[in-house]
């Protein structure tokens, strides 16, 4: 699922208002704080705030997801044509887990091409959409409430893994959902994440003008916290560098075979948060981390078409 975080605004913010959405005005939110938040902290402000915002969410973005295709990021890279799972028919049959599903789009595209996956999500709200979706569509996937760092399925189950900006950015502790991703992985699985690229974190959360100048350091790793009137995080999102992402799928035994960093297409007009035209034809907002637990046997998984595994992925 396609669940795209808000990069922070301009430094200096502790009392600045947030207006908006439904969800803000169900939580309470009245300002934006810089300060650590914690694992447990973390996970009751995600969970809280996409089950307040999951129909919002649903009614603005659910059109352009669809109720059964696979968009890696607002670029509009889609699994049918970047095939970073593996190739076509590679996953008929596979155990495929994804992280963070949402209303579980991505998922049911691949069950459609016989794979038998699970959705995980952390919020009740967002199944309530996946529900709905299976309703809809037919095609029925599995689905568990849980939480990323502590996955509840046992070592070795799964033939493939895959989040599309689905619980990651939101995480205080991704490195231990590095070290579950590849816990429950078979030798020779693929993991493939997909998150706002690192570098974005240094510019202000504007499509416009005022997006391309950077306004804080890339290097500073505090995270942007949206609070209630006692202080209570009620959104948060976290920061890692490229350097962070690399060290924490290398520490956990993950292999990284290839970074894809799509371009913007030619002639999308749309806007997507933080993602436009203008800023997309100067530099990247997605990075795509396609990694493989080590070991004999797996699904074929992607192959470096850049150098050293870098690739920058235009339109299909």
């Amino acid at each position: 699922m396609l669940l795209v975080p808000t990069p922070p605004s301009p430094a200096d913010p502790e009392d600045e208002a947030v207006s908006g959405s439904s969800a803000e005005a169900l939580l309470g939110t009245s300002g934006i704080a810089r300060r650590a938040v914690g694992p447990a902290e973390s996970s009751a402000a995600s969970r809280a705030w996409w089950d307040a915002d999951a129909d919002d969410y649903q009614a603005e973005h659910g059109g352009f997801l669809g109720d059964d295709d696979f968009v890696w990021c607002p670029e509009r890279l889609r699994e049918q044509d970047a095939r970073l799972l593996g190739p076509r028919g590679a996953l008929r049959g596979a155990r495929v887990l994804e992280v963070g599903c949402g209303a579980a789009s991505c998922s049911r595209f691949l069950a459609g091409e016989g794979a038998r996956v699970v959705g995980l999500d952390l919020s009740a709200g967002m199944l309530r959409h996946a529900r709905a979706a299976d309703a809809r569509t037919g095609t029925a996937v599995p689905l568990v409430q849980g939480d990323a760092g502590a996955l509840p399925l046992a070592d070795d189950t799964v033939d493939a893994a895959f989040s599309a900006f689905g619980a990651i950015p939101f995480v205080a502790d991704p490195a231990a959902v590095m070290r579950e991703v590849a816990r429950v992985l078979r030798p020779g699985a693929p993991w493939v994440f997909a998150v706002n690229h690192p570098m974005r974190w240094a510019f202000p959360d504007d499509p416009g003008p005022d997006g391309l100048t950077v306004s804080q350091s890339y290097f500073d790793r505090t995270p942007y916290a949206e609070v209630d009137d006692d202080g209570r995080v009620v959104y948060v999102e976290h920061h890692r560098t490229l350097g962070d992402r690399v060290a924490d799928i290398v520490a956990s035994g993950l292999v990284l075979e290839r970074l894809v960093e799509p371009e913007w297409p030619k002639g999308l007009d749309a806007v997507w948060g933080q993602w436009s035209p203008l800023r997309g034809a100067l530099f990247p907002g997605t990075a795509i981390f396609c990694c493989r637990r080590p070991g004999a046997g797996g699904i074929g998984g992607s192959t470096p078409s850049g150098p050293r595994g870098l690739t920058r992925e235009g339109p299909p």
